[in-house]
């Protein structure tokens, strides 16, 4: 290699995970103008380096490709980042509780709290979530909303002034509000088994402005790189409107802000419309648009509406109507016709079959042969099911929803059939083509590692074993399905996914070895240099200083300014630490830590000092 050719970066002293078969664990890796330029033994590649070059020790770490999720919303999710308080990973509802009264003492009129999904009530001990009297006392002014799953969200009265609930507020269709014996609304809404309820009275809060939307989405980038997430394909979602919802993020791509790949998908935006949507954007857009950071990747995840087989495993398994046939081959026809590939939300072998009579349909007309179809979730799919999409040359996306829905799942249909609910380990042997992610965030975390346990150790997140060690997947394997499995999803197979020659420098340094540390210690794992395209855009530990810096989290009274995102399970953070701490006093400030962090800091005041800054008892 010449001077000239020197590598930008070399890394090496590591425990290299490549997942490419040809070269499973070498000793060093070189980085030129973005991509992995050699990947090998330490003595040929640490002689290239040039005065220039960023030698980085491993030290010993695990290094593996860049995380690559496959389904989530990471654009809604970025535009609502800094308003939303995250109870994931939080383990104690008391500790969560804690967490929503700081936040309201800090957040200022008209504003709301607001908990949006990434949790379960099984993962906090009290194996409950809190009731709608105690959310009142803790916020008797404030608006809160808290969105559990799919299935309810919480408001307090605040909360219902806000939006306007009443007792002549009538029930939408597919939805319930909750009611007093006298009919005035209690608080409590319910998906039955439709969430449009909940996401509709989420959309009547306030909204950030533009401005704060890009630095808001630029922190949801920056936590998910923490996880190691370089990649990620955007399944649309509800109430992400095209193309006034995508303003933000494509900002940020053309500013060369994102510090995750983005692959997006369009979502239908309104029921009975679905055919002039489609018409309108493949006539408009070019299937692959874009560039390495942020590109077109087709349709979905709704295609149809009446093709949504709401996943709220509380309630019976929804029929889908007879019309779902005919409006979905209308769609299906279009995004054929102009190779747009395409994904649809399935929960149920029921949909999914029935889907199925549609493709093969339009397949015998017009060959679906390369186009990078899929079904989304498929907790349910049949080996029948199987079959015909692997003749028809589609693929399964698997999410960890069941890791925070199995205990509904098995209250409901039982033990045996959670086994293989989805069937991961049956679509691998019969060669499937299948990737894995989150479904975050109004449902699932967007902690990939929480999908990685659940995939090796078959248990959720409240501790259940829904899966036998017969259907579970191995560490490496599991490993796959959110590297150099997913590319095939979005058109991108050999660019990324490995640690190889030619593909993007994409990696991730693990602050443990996923190959060693205990299977419940996995969804702790997080990275401690995260690399894009040959750029740290996290680092953390002896790795923090290549860290790049990022504007404040605005506005001032964000939760993320307290608490950040998601909740490390063994850190000490924001409320959830006092409220642990704080069980015994220690006789400085009387512990009116969430008065003052409302406040600017008092300086003249011991009380309201020490509350802001901290005081001994955070040591504990």
């Amino acid at each position: 290699m010449s001077q000239d050719a020197a590598p930008q970066i070399i890394l090496h002293n590591g425990k290299i995970t490549t997942m490419d078969r040809a070269n499973p664990a070498p000793e060093a890796v070189a980085v030129t103008d973005g991509r992995f330029s050699a990947v090998g033994a330490a003595r040929d590649i640490l002689p290239a380096a040039g005065p220039a070059t960023r030698i980085i020790d491993l030290a010993g770490r695990r290094m593996i490709p860049g995380l690559i999720d496959n389904h989530i919303h990471i654009i809604r999710g970025g535009l609502n980042y800094s308003m939303e308080l995250r109870w994931d990973g939080v383990r104690s509802l008391s500790d969560a509780m804690a967490m929503l009264r700081a936040q309201v003492a800090a957040t200022p009129p008209p504003q709301w709290v607001r908990v949006v999904g990434g949790f379960t009530e099984h993962q906090f001990a009290e194996k409950r979530l809190p009731t709608l009297e105690e959310i009142n006392e803790a916020a008797p002014d404030t608006p809160v909303f808290i969105l559990h799953l799919y299935d309810r969200a919480l408001l307090n009265g605040a909360a219902l002034r806000a939006v306007g609930y009443d007792r002549t507020t009538p029930d939408p269709p597919g939805g319930e509000i909750r009611r007093d014996p006298a009919g005035n609304p209690t608080g409590l809404l319910l998906a039955r088994p439709n969430a449009s309820i909940l996401y509709a009275t989420l959309a009547r809060g306030p909204k950030l402005p533009f401005d704060h939307q890009l630095i808001s989405t630029r922190h949801f980038m920056r936590d998910l790189n923490r996880l190691g997430v370089t990649s990620a394909i955007d399944a649309g979602g509800g109430f992400q409107n095209y193309p006034d919802d995508y303003a933000v993020i494509e900002r940020l791509a053309a500013d060369g802000e994102l510090t995750v790949r983005i692959a997006y998908n369009l979502f239908t935006q309104k029921p009975k419309q679905e055919k002039e949507d489609f018409l309108r954007w493949t006539s408009g857009a070019r299937y692959g648009q874009g560039d390495d950071y942020f590109r077109l990747n087709g349709a979905g995840e709704m295609l149809v509406y009446s093709a949504a087989d709401f996943e709220d495993f509380r309630v019976e398994r929804p029929e889908m109507p007879p019309e779902m046939e005919p409006e979905l081959e209308q769609v299906v026809r279009i995004l054929a016709q102009n190779r747009w590939p395409w994904r649809l939300h399935a929960t149920y072998d029921e949909t999914i079959s029935r889907a199925l009579d549609v493709f093969e349909k339009v397949d015998r007309e017009i060959p679906l042969d390369g186009l990078h179809w899929i079904f989304d979730h498929a907790e349910t799919v049949s080996d029948r099911s199987l079959e015909r999409i692997a003749r028809l040359g589609g693929g399964v996306a698997v999410q960890h929803r069941m890791a925070f829905q199995g205990e509904y799942f098995v209250e409901r249909y039982g033990a045996a059939a959670a086994e293989r609910t989805p069937p991961v380990a049956r679509m691998l042997e019969m060669g499937v083509k299948v990737s894995a992610g989150t479904d975050a965030t109004r449902v699932a975390s967007y902690n990939p590692w929480v999908a990685l346990s659940w995939l090796v150790t078959g248990r959720t997140i409240g501790g259940l074993r829904i899966t036998p060690q017969r259907n579970a997947l191995d560490r490496e394997t599991a490993l796959g399905l959110l590297t150099d499995r997913v590319p095939w999803f979005s058109n991108e197979e050999g660019r990324k996914g490995r640690i190889a020659v030619g593909q993007y420098a994409d990696l991730a340094v693990l602050d443990r070895d996923y190959f060693s540390v205990p299977g419940e210690e996995i969804q702790d794992i997080a990275s401690m240099l995260t690399i894009l395209g040959g750029r740290v855009v996290h680092g953390a530990g002896d790795f923090a200083a290549l860290t790049p810096p990022l504007p404040p989290v605005m506005p001032d009274w964000s939760p993320v300014r307290r608490f950040g995102g998601y909740q490390d399970r063994a850190a000490k953070r924001g409320t959830a630490a006092f409220a642990r701490c704080c069980d015994s006093a220690c006789g400085v400030h009387g512990h009116a830590h969430a008065g003052a962090w409302a406040a600017s800091t008092p300086a003249g005041a011991d009380r309201g000092f020490w509350g802001a800054l901290g005081c001994s008892c955070w040591a504990f």
